[in-house]
């Protein structure tokens, strides 16, 4: 039983409520009744107001982004003056005696902690309704990353018979390795292109499949994941690509967990075509699905964006890249451009030689441009044979978009893209790129 009340001490029975707290409760009422009122008319909810930080699947970042029209305390108003201006070298540590780098530990509970209230922060930062940026997923199944590989073909890849699947014509002796180099994305950035082209070295045996093994097929194990791959001599680097790496939260973890050295590449493209590329492979798969219009908003009338459709959200670079340096250096990420790897695929696959450790010798004479598809086909430049064309699926006629849809992704990519370029200390002149059209 409880104390009876006293006289003058709230909450008793016989004590009059303040006047104060009456009124405070009669607003906290009307602001709840207001927030249920515009979450119904505009689609938003406790997600509308979630930054890109808090997106499913995603880390969140060490600073927070002003989007534009938007305001957040204490930073500058040019998101070229992005807290942290300097690209982040990663927090691993300095390289060893021996040039080795150093890989940091695991994140610790106190980083994620500043973390949570730094996205906090955020949280309580008012946007432009606009602006804002829901993480609510839709009605409509959002479609997965991009697997051109079955399990009848991981299935076979993995038996221990076999040989691997890299097409380059090494015999059958060696061994089969744990991949020293892995593509790790993005869908429709170009991997394909580049897995084709790094395969064409005579030091590199890469599997043609996607193995899946970080985000899909963990749990069998890297004795699973060693016979996937092709065999290989001394000398040699086994490689694999699977984009969907670049996006899964546990991927570097886990990668990090099987070899602390291991070389990452990742093909990045401007997020607007590369979401435009991203629905067309769906469309062609599912010609029921809506509009690109339709699927790109959560409101079109108020212009929120959903970042949480997959095409959308895998733009957002700087996001999942903040993830990986959390176990990897910079130094041991290579960021392969997808327009120049049309433009100058010699130039770009200069770079990837380069850091591999391998001689150049996949040049400009291994290329052919087809003006049909629109980008360079493979040749042997030892003989006379026709080039070799990536598949149909590659090269689609993209859908007419409207244009001020066009010209809203661009203004909500444009502060990830500025900060993606301060962490990787590379300009990919997207924004130029757009303003030539």
């Amino acid at each position: 039983m409880s104390p009876p009340a006293q006289p003058g001490v709230p909450g008793g029975r016989g004590s009059k409520v303040p006047p104060a707290r009456k009124l405070l409760c009669m607003c906290s009422l009307s602001l709840c009744l207001t927030y249920l009122c515009y979450s119904l008319m505009g689609g938003t909810g406790p997600g509308a107001l979630r930054s890109p930080a808090a997106l499913s699947g995603t880390a969140a970042p060490r600073f927070p982004v002003a989007l534009p029209g938007t305001a957040v305390p204490g930073a500058p108003r040019s998101p070229a003056a992005l807290p942290g201006t300097a690209a982040p070298r990663s927090p691993a540590s300095p390289p060893n005696s021996a040039g080795a780098p150093v890989p940091s530990a695991a994140p610790t509970r106190a980083s994620n902690s500043s973390r949570e209230v730094a996205a906090g922060a955020w949280l309580r930062t008012p946007l432009a309704p606009g602006e804002v940026i829901t993480a609510q997923s839709g009605a409509f199944e959002r479609d997965p990353q991009e697997s051109s590989t079955t399990d009848e073909e991981l299935s076979r890849a993995g038996s221990p018979g076999n040989r691997g699947g890299s097409s380059s014509t090494t015999p059958d002796y060696g061994e089969k390795r744990l991949p020293q180099a892995l593509i790790i994305g993005v869908k429709k950035g170009g991997t394909r292109a580049l897995l084709e082209a790094i395969r064409a070295h005579p030091d590199v045996r890469a599997v043609g499949t996607e193995p899946h093994f970080f985000d899909r097929n963990y749990e069998k194990g890297l004795e699973w994941y060693r016979n996937v791959m092709p065999k290989t001599l001394d000398g040699q680097i086994t490689m694999e690509k699977t984009p969907s790496y670049f996006v899964t939260n546990e991927a570097p973890r886990r990668i990090h967990s099987m070899a602390k050295d291991t070389k990452l590449i990742v093909v990045v493209r401007n997020p607007v075509t590369r979401a435009i590329s991203d629905y067309t492979q769906t469309l062609s798969k599912k010609p029921e699905i809506p509009t690109f219009e339709v699927l790109a908003f959560k409101n079109r009338t108020l212009g929120l964006i959903d970042a949480s459709w997959s095409a959308i959200r895998i733009g957002i670079y700087a996001l999942h890249l903040e993830n990986w340096l959390q176990y990897f250096p910079l130094s041991q990420i290579l960021f392969v451009s997808g327009e120049r790897l049309i433009t100058d695929p010699a130039g770009e696959m200069a770079k990837v030689q380069d850091f591999l450790g391998l001689k150049r010798i996949v040049t400009e004479k291994h290329f052919y441009f087809n003006k049909t598809k629109g980008f360079p086909c493979l040749k042997k430049p030892e003989d006379s044979s026709a080039p070799r064309c990536l598949g149909k699926s590659k090269g689609r006629t993209h859908p007419k978009i409207d244009p001020d849809v066009i010209h809203r992704l661009r203004k909500f990519y444009k502060p990830f893209n500025v900060m993606f370029y301060q962490m990787t200390g590379q300009d990919f002149q997207w924004e130029q790129e757009e303003s030539d059209k």
